[in-house]
C-alpha cells in the first residue's frame, strides 16, 4: 500500500505563515505530480497548487504570490510554504500524488488525510 501523511497545519494568526508537508511511503512507486487541495466548512474542495515531476508548478488565483508549493523526490515529499495567511484560507488541506506502482505498473492516486489551518486572530 502507499499512503500520503501530512503534517504541519495548524493555528496561526492573520499574516503569519505555515509549512505544510507530505511525505509519501509504502510500497516502491515512482511520483509524478503532486499537489495541495483545500477544503473549507461548507465548500467544495478546491485545488490550491500543483507541482509536475518536472517541477513545473500550477496555483490557484487566491494563492499566488502568497504560497509556495516544492518537492523532495528523494524524500518523496511535496510541501507547500504558506505565507501572509489570510482568514479565508483556513480550511482542512489535502496533499495528493499521481503515482506508477512498481510492483505491476498500475497508476494510482493517492490522498492525504488532510491537516488543518486555521487563521484566526
Amino acid at each position: 500500500q502507499v499512503q500520503l501523511v501530512e503534517s504541519g497545519g495548524g493555528l496561526v494568526q492573520p499574516g503569519g505563515s505555515l509549512r505544510l508537508s507530505c511525505a509519501a511511503s509504502g510500497s516502491i512507486f515512482s511520483i509524478n505530480a503532486m499537489g495541495w487541495y483545500r477544503q473549507a466548512a461548507g465548500k467544495e474542495r478546491e485545488l490550491v497548487a500543483t507541482i509536475g515531476s518536472g517541477g513545473s508548478t500550477n496555483y490557484a488565483d487566491s494563492a499566488k504570490g502568497r504560497f509556495i508549493i516544492s518537492r523532495d523526490n528523494a524524500k518523496n515529499t511535496v510541501y507547500l510554504q504558506m505565507n501572509s495567511l489570510k482568514a479565508e484560507d483556513t480550511a482542512v488541506y489535502y496533499c495528493n500524488a499521481g503515482l506508477l506502482r512498481l510492483s505491476d505498473f498500475r497508476y494510482l492516486e493517492v490522498w492525504g488525510q488532510g491537516t488543518l489551518v486555521t487563521v484566526s486572530s
